[in-house]
């Protein structure tokens, strides 16, 4: 039997990320995440919106990224697992809290003048093999240039 706990999301950071260390040095990033949903009120015709806020956590080499470069309003598409955790408050309440375990991010929308995030970000995901990701501005289509490969030039006709 298969099991599966995958949370993906696109929305925007509620603040500043938070990073901070454990007791062993380890690097924790705690993030807010609003994502909001739009529709038209079937019987009013009037636009509804709904926010939802998420809790994450980044460990590691991605919670470091985030909190160099999340700031406050910055779009964030994030892939994640769902964690729930006890705790017990000051007043030795039980509570339970459900977070989203970040696994894989990536910074959306424009990028500011002098922000170096998305670099950042690519190269701090692990799926990326350590690799750098580097942006490709194709001059033509990949069609088109295979076509001028495959032409025969007239200095290269054979008679």
């Amino acid at each position: 039997m298969a099991f599966l706990s995958k949370t993906l999301l696109i929305g925007n950071l509620g603040r500043d990320v938070e990073l901070r260390y454990s007791p062993d040095g380890s690097p924790v990033a705690n993030l807010q995440l609003a994502t909001t949903e739009a529709w038209k009120d079937r019987e009013s015709g009037e636009k509804k919106e709904h926010t939802e806020w998420h809790r994450l956590v980044a460990f590691g080499r991605t919670a470091e990224v985030l909190g160099d470069y999340g700031k406050k309003g910055q779009q964030l598409f994030v892939e994640g697992k769902l964690r729930t955790r006890k705790w017990t408050d000051k007043d030795a309440v039980e509570r339970y809290s459900t977070e989203i375990i970040v696994e894989s991010f990536q910074f959306l929308g424009a990028r500011r003048d002098g922000d170096a995030a998305a670099d950042a970000a690519a190269a701090a995901q692990p799926e990326a093999g350590g690799a750098k990701a580097t942006k490709r501005t194709p001059s033509r289509s990949r069609k088109a240039s295979r076509t001028e490969q495959q032409e025969p030039q007239a200095a290269d006709t054979p008679f």
